[in-house]
């Protein structure tokens, strides 16, 4: 049986309008995440799915409920420990690649690793590997500026997953990118997953691109579906 990488339940998060009323923007909803899930999320522009994200992400809290990452129950633990967490444990893409222009595309996926304890000689292998992976190791030296916008996205996933987190997050990550790119850059994801305990959350309004991954689920009015 595949282990539980994300259990979510009953979990809820609202905001206050600029009037004081209560937004309920995920009302209620249950989720589970597998080791080798790749989960399509389709919603609606502003259902939520970007919250849902970061919830997921440890980057913000629930209102209520209860999420289990990795065995552990977070939603009482320190924010020390939920950044620990999420720089050893999960990984970020989202539709704009925030690369650091002043680094190459190597020294970008080298980054992450190095603040997490790698030794220099073993940042860069791993830099070279993902990059090879993706049809870019001819690009290795190459500053973000020097990079059409498919190979800034292709590196930005590989920084993502460098540290071979456990679970990766992706907000639109194909937005910017032509179908073949954006193929390149799927065919990478699904490699991954399938041979790692890596699982996937990734939210897309790319329907070509969702019907792609092993499940889908919607997110409308605050309720989560399995589609």
């Amino acid at each position: 049986m595949s282990k539980v990488i994300l259990s979510m339940n009953n979990v809820s998060k609202s905001y206050l309008t600029s009037g004081s009323e209560k937004l309920m923007v995920l009302d209620s909803i249950d989720l589970t995440i597998f080791a080798g899930d790749l989960v399509g999320l389709t919603a609606p522009s502003g259902a939520g799915k970007s919250t849902l994200l970061h919830v997921c992400g440890l980057l913000d809290t629930c209102d209520g409920g209860i999420i289990n990452f990795l065995g552990k129950d977070i939603q009482d633990e320190s924010d020390i420990t939920r950044t620990l967490m999420r720089r050893r444990d999960i990984g970020f893409i989202y539709q704009f690649h925030h690369l650091l222009p002043e680094f190459s595309a190597l020294e970008n996926i080298m980054l992450p690793q190095l603040i997490n304890g790698a030794k220099n000689q073993q940042a860069s292998d791993r830099a070279t590997e993902l990059l090879n992976l993706v049809g870019l190791e001819n690009r290795a030296t190459h500053r973000p500026s020097q990079l059409s916008g498919g190979e800034q996205q292709r590196v930005a996933f590989c920084r993502a997953v460098a540290n071979s987190p456990k679970l990766l997050l992706a907000d639109e990550p194909t937005g910017n990118l032509d179908e073949r790119t954006s193929d390149t850059v799927f065919e990478a994801l699904l490699s991954l997953v399938e041979g790692t305990d890596m699982a996937a959350l990734i939210a897309t309004h790319n329907e070509g691109l969702a019907k792609k991954m092993n499940k889908r689920i919607s997110l409308k009015s605050g309720k989560l579906f399995s589609d």
